[in-house]
């Protein structure tokens, strides 16, 4: 049964990492991040690691994410103001 459950985990692992790198714009990139972190959590803790899937759970399901989605949220902000709409 972990077997079929830690084969289950790496496969969503892949195809969130794929759909990470395939998605264009980055707040979609962002998103994405955050379904990988969920997926290396669960995976983490099918490998009898919830220490390191609590970890994972948290920075890179959420801090990770938030953080990006702020950056990219500032860059495009500053980007309409150079171009002359304020």
């Amino acid at each position: 049964m972990t077997d079929v459950l830690t084969l289950i985990s790496l496969l969503l692992v892949a195809a969130s990492a794929t759909a990470a790198v395939a998605a264009r714009d980055p707040s979609r990139q962002a998103l994405v991040l955050a379904v990988l972190g969920l997926a290396l959590a669960v995976l983490f803790t099918v490998l009898q690691a919830p220490d390191v899937g609590l970890s994972q759970l948290a920075v890179g399901s959420a801090l990770t994410p938030l953080l990006i989605l702020l950056s990219v949220r500032k860059v495009r902000r500053r980007g309409r103001r150079e171009d002359g709409g304020r």
